[in-house]
């Protein structure tokens, strides 16, 4: 016999509550229901299920002994039902004790590590893993379930704002890094076509300054002669410090490498900002973690003041 579509785990509630209350005003009370909203459930399952759960008795309904088995196995699949949700969300990631974020490497210099403190007084309990990665790598773990959140580089128009909530934290500007000992002939702000005859080193594909760097030189009209690229930004500026070429580099590395190399601000022309958020997936906004992570966000966000990088 095919199950009717009337008869819906909503409608099973209310009439679990009913049995256990046996009153139509308890059972409005314990799920915020009106009166009229409770009598019109129980009066639907009955007549989806086709056969009488309950007499009147004046204004009361007692139930029938078919009321009192179909609690039995109402109670049985509300309970299977349950289980099968916390196992389903358990496999997703959901609510559970465990929090994978995903960060720019450049991000664990102080962003990463405030987050992580504000997250151990939010919620104890949970244990969060960190990987580091390009803008692309983490967008595609974010996008294949391998990652929770991730704190990125988000462009206008990138990102699926009706798939993914985005969370900014902070602006970042762009600056041309060139080794402390370098004798530089021009001046701040730098000009890139003063350095055509420089060599740079770069990030690879995918990372959050790659399309920048390309599109500042192309503005330049000249190809940078780029000796080498790698695969994360601490490499990058060590690459700087040894004077194997210049680079562009964000901002927010200026307080721990300003005294080894020099960060220059770029002309006009060449100016670029990054917009840092906090990115997860839409359908999870109401994950306790999540929350709790985006709470810690916006008071980080608060504390930088007019969303710039500090």
């Amino acid at each position: 016999m095919a199950i009717d579509n009337e008869i819906t785990f909503r409608k099973l509630a209310v009439f679990k509550v009913f049995m256990e209350t046996g009153n139509i005003a308890r059972t409005g009370e314990a799920l915020g229901l009106s009166g009229v909203s409770v009598h019109r459930a129980l009066h639907s399952l009955e007549e989806a299920i086709r056969c009488p759960l309950f007499s009147h008795k004046g204004r009361n309904l007692v139930a029938l002994p078919a009321a009192r088995k179909l609690l039995e196995y109402t109670e049985e699949a509300t309970g299977i039902l349950e289980k099968g949700i916390e196992e389903t969300r358990k496999i997703a990631g959901i609510g559970q004790r465990r929090l994978r974020i995903g960060t720019l490497y450049s991000l664990t210099l102080e962003t990463v590590p405030r987050l992580i403190m504000g997250m151990k007084l939010r919620r104890p309990e949970v244990e969060m893993d960190l990987t580091m990665g390009s803008n692309q790598m983490l967008l595609n773990q974010l996008d294949n379930g391998a990652l929770d959140a991730i704190l990125i580089s988000v462009n206008a128009g990138e990102l699926d704002k009706t798939q993914l909530e985005v969370l900014p934290l902070f602006h970042d500007d762009i600056f041309l890094a060139t080794p402390s000992s370098a004798h530089l002939s021009g001046q701040q702000p730098a000009d890139l076509r003063d350095y055509h005859q420089q060599k740079f080193v770069a990030l690879a594909e995918g990372f959050a300054t790659y399309a920048g760097f390309q599109e500042a030189f192309h503005v330049a009209g000249f190809e940078p002669e780029i000796i080498t690229r790698v695969n994360d930004i601490f490499s990058l500026i060590s690459l700087v410090q040894a004077g194997v070429g210049f680079t562009l580099i964000p901002g927010r590395m200026r307080k721990v490498y300003e005294h080894d190399i020099n960060l220059l601000r770029l002309a006009e022309p060449y100016q670029m900002r990054q917009l840092i958020a906090i990115v997860f997936a839409r359908n999870r906004e109401r994950d306790p973690n999540l929350l709790a992570l985006a709470a810690e966000g916006r008071m980080y966000a608060r504390s930088l003041g007019g969303m710039e990088a500090q």
